[in-house]
């Protein structure tokens, strides 16, 4: 493949729309085709009956600093087509460095969405009520196959290799987020580092996240588990004397970081599960950040790399100086492209065509599980076309069924939040909703937020949704 003006402008489309959720105008397009051909400002504008002043004073340097802000080094007028070859050729060189489709088990996976009610203004005192838990089982899917999202697994990968680094990597349940870092660990894995990931959702809330002790000791038991290392809590923990904090931290230290000479990647998944629960993350969260403070200044503590995967905005209050979420690199999975259906297809074997898979994108959007699904199904039963499947696909007999029933009954057990989802369904228009409202539908799944305000997730939520909250 040439690097020719098409292939920078996808390129460049691709590493703005991993940054900003957006791809470049009508207009910027305009500039960067003009740049490429080395014309001046006000020729571009001339060509295209702009002033000069609003191309060279105005959307010029916002799109170099776009550009600057999406690849992550300094871009202008001179030097743009260097740093998009040199982005396009990282994501060559990550592909061809990358071992083959590491296989991911998603067979009888549990996701487990826990969404409480919390209060902004009184987060800090009111205890966690009225959790709402969806738990799905997906249908078996096929296990090896997984669609890259470049640059994403290659700017993981290269930032985890870095003393000390730390990734936030958010997006909604069912989006990818386990693959994507299962896939991206395993490289890092090749390399001779160690690995551990842990899942808040296999934590007791009722026995431990009541309790900070409690919590630290099971966080620690099953990091070791994780690393295959014996438990010695008791050795390094002295609650009274030291306290909580301090012997988490000196476990870690003097335990399972010098444990051996290699690096530790920690992938820490579905840390939002935690924010209901203020006597529990406002220490923990905090115990994060010093951990990050203290890897730029003590050598054992660089060979900590932390990994924070979460499904929703941060909405819970924490002292800025104190918070893990506003340090290391933001990462947020969107929807797949064309393309990327395209490739999903093909790994199933599968000539599907364009149009159809069309209509399959305009039903559930993007939504990487949605997708997986639909083509898992039509590939072990070939006696049934995707246009069939697409007729049944809102109904209660469609391949979607199970899913989309279990969201209704806990939405059900929920009236404020079922109300709130029922304005944004049956309306034509994007509907605002309270803060915490829009995290909780946001972080299940269901919606998708439009600046301020949010909107069904898909057309399939909408159909289905409307219909039986509607009335």
């Amino acid at each position: 493949m040439n690097f020719n003006l098409d292939e920078a402008i996808r390129i460049a489309n691709q590493a703005v729309f991993t940054k900003e959720s957006r791809k470049l105008t009508d207009v910027e397009i305009l500039v960067f085709k003009g740049a490429w051909h080395r014309q001046e400002y006000d020729q571009i504008a001339a060509q295209n009956q702009y002033t000069t002043s609003y191309i060279s004073q105005d959307v010029a340097p916002k799109l170099w600093k776009l550009l600057t802000e999406s690849l992550g080094e300094k871009v202008k007028k001179s030097n743009f087509k260097e740093a998009l070859k040199r982005y396009w050729e990282q994501q060559i060189e990550f592909r061809e460095i990358l071992p083959e489709k590491a296989p991911i088990n998603l067979e009888n996976r549990e996701v487990i969405y826990n969404v409480s009610h919390v209060d902004l203004n009184s987060a800090k005192a009111q205890k966690p009520t009225d959790s709402l838990t969806i738990q799905q089982k997906p249908s078996p899917l096929v296990h090896d196959i997984y669609v890259e999202r470049p640059p994403i697994e290659s700017i993981c990968y290269k930032t985890l290799l870095q003393p000390g680094s730390l990734i936030r990597l958010k997006a909604p349940r069912l989006m990818g987020k386990t693959s994507l870092m299962t896939r991206v660990l395993a490289q890092v894995a090749s390399e001779g580092y160690r690995t551990a990931s842990l899942s808040f959702g296999l934590i007791d809330k009722r026995t431990h996240l009541t309790n900070l002790n409690k919590f630290l000791r099971w966080f620690c038991l099953n990091l070791s588990r994780e690393l295959g290392l014996p438990s010695q809590l008791d050795e390094y923990w002295d609650e009274e004397e030291m306290g909580t904090k301090v012997s988490c931290t000196t476990y870690f230290e003097e335990y399972l970081l010098v444990h051996a000479d290699s690096p530790l990647v920690l992938c820490l998944d579905d840390v939002d599960l935690l924010f209901p629960y203020p006597e529990i993350y406002e220490d923990f969260f905090g115990l994060l950040r010093s951990w990050y403070e203290k890897a730029r200044t003590r050598q054992t503590w660089k060979k900590l790399r932390l990994v924070l995967v979460y499904g929703t905005d941060v909405y819970i209050q924490l002292n800025i100086n104190q918070s893990p979420f506003n340090v290391g690199l933001p990462i947020e999975l969107t929807d797949f492209t064309n393309f990327q259906l395209q490739d999903l297809a093909q790994q199933h074997g599968m000539v599907v065509d364009s149009a159809e898979l069309e209509t399959l994108m305009n039903l559930v959007g993007g939504h990487p599980y949605l997708l997986e699904l639909a083509l898992a199904h039509l590939k072990s039963h070939p006696d049934i076309t995707l246009k069939e499947l697409l007729e049944q696909a809102t109904t209660e007999a469609g391949i979607y069924g199970h899913h989309l029933r279990d969201f209704l009954l806990n939405l059900q057990e929920h009236p404020e939040l079922t109300l709130a989802f029922k304005k944004v369904v049956t309306s034509t228009t994007p509907v605002r909703l309270e803060s915490v409202q829009t995290y909780q539908l946001q972080s299940m799944g269901l919606v998708k937020l439009i600046g301020n305000e949010v909107e069904p997730r898909c057309y399939l939520y909408r159909q289905y949704f409307s219909e039986r909250l509607g009335t």
